[in-house]
């Protein structure tokens, strides 16, 4: 299993919307073979700030899978708008043992 990761800074007054984007967005990315599942968390400290974190069985179900088919079009419609500026993603492994 690997973590998409990537801090979602949204334009100023556009947090509502953005949340409701990310709902009408999900079924999109949840459709993709070897995802695993999603979460978005708004900041404490900065409500116009967003934590991305997407589970996927494999590098290849995100790079591949998802962002080659056709459901990407539709994703990057409805959210990559209200980026300001427009998210570093990153992949990490699993965890390592403590």
């Amino acid at each position: 299993m690997i973590l998409e990761t990537a801090i979602l800074n949204i334009r100023p007054g556009e947090a509502e919307r953005f949340e409701a984007a990310m709902r009408q967005a999900r079924p999109l990315i949840a459709a993709t073979p070897g995802f695993l599942g999603i979460e978005v968390r708004r900041c404490l400290e900065a409500d116009h700030r967003y934590l991305l974190l997407v589970r996927w069985e494999n590098l290849e179900a995100h790079t591949k899978g998802f962002r080659q088919s056709e459901r990407y079009a539709p994703w990057r419609a409805l959210l990559h708008h209200f980026y300001d500026p427009f998210p570093t993603v990153e992949h990490y492994d699993e965890p390592i043992a403590l």
